[in-house]
């Protein structure tokens, strides 16, 4: 690799991974990175799986204060996103991505506009505001769906899980973003880690851009996750929103204007 190359690769992982911890939709930065250094597509998006998912650590280090709040609620979701992510990694190394890549930007949008509502529609369903796990039974189940379906989606390519994530989280009575964003990089982290062990086995990792990329990821996801606590709960909220919105605007202009 040139120099060029590995300084690109760094910064965009690095980017990618203070964008996950923030929010979700790294993948939009790293996806497109490799394929701009000629890396095949399938090849990139499981080279990219797998940078992330290593440098998630450092976003779950960043946010240990706060696992401990939302360890009722692990065993809910890590069953279901095990599973998910497995498929989903199944799906893209055996069917075509270009029907599912179409849904991406609806997906995203959808769930953009639901995180940015979602106080709204929580007061509407009478769901408890005090972020514990006692939520209505089947707004719960309705979550465990939704974030096996996410798990899915995760695994088969993965940009924007965060805002999926997050929305669905917002549903079942958590109310605090920063632990929100725990609970949901302890889930994506796990989704990553289940795709990226299937395409290391299928021998689909470029390993000296993993190993590059890598390094910046563990750099953004820390600083990602570090400082974004340090900002108004407010604020992080109009992050995450416009950050789903720009995602969303940029896989419509990819798939249906480009």
């Amino acid at each position: 690799m040139s120099l060029p190359e590995i300084l690109g690769l760094v910064l965009a992982a690095a980017a990618a991974g203070a964008i996950n911890a923030v929010a979700g939709g790294g993948t939009l930065v790293t996806f497109p990175t490799l394929l701009a250094f000629g890396t095949p597509p399938i090849i990139a998006n499981a080279t990219s799986t797998l940078a992330l998912v290593i440098g998630t650590v450092g976003s779950v280090f960043g946010y240990r204060q706060r696992l401990e709040v939302v360890k009722p609620w692990l065993w809910r979701f890590v069953p279901v996103s095990i599973v998910g992510g497995w498929i989903g990694s199944w799906l893209l190394t055996h069917t075509s991505d270009r029907t599912f890549s179409k849904l991406v930007p609806f997906l995203i949008l959808f769930a953009t506009v639901l995180f940015l509502a979602q106080g709204a529609f929580r007061r509407f369903a009478g769901l408890d505001q005090r972020g514990e796990p006692r939520a209505r039974h089947h707004a719960i189940a309705g979550a465990v769906a939704f974030q096996f379906g996410v798990a899915i989606y995760g695994g088969y390519f993965g940009a924007g899980i965060g805002i999926l994530m997050l929305a669905s989280l917002g549903f079942v009575g958590l109310t605090n973003i920063h632990e929100m964003n725990a609970l949901k990089t302890v889930l994506g982290s796990l989704i990553n880690f289940v795709a990226a062990v299937w395409f290391v086995c299928a021998g689909l990792i470029h390993w000296p851009k993993a190993g590059v990329m890598t390094v910046g990821a563990l750099a953004g996801y820390f600083i990602g996750s570090h400082y974004a606590q340090r900002i108004p709960q407010a604020r992080v909220r109009q992050i995450v929103t416009a950050v789903g919105f720009l995602i969303s605007a940029v896989t419509f202009y990819e798939e249906f204007l480009k």
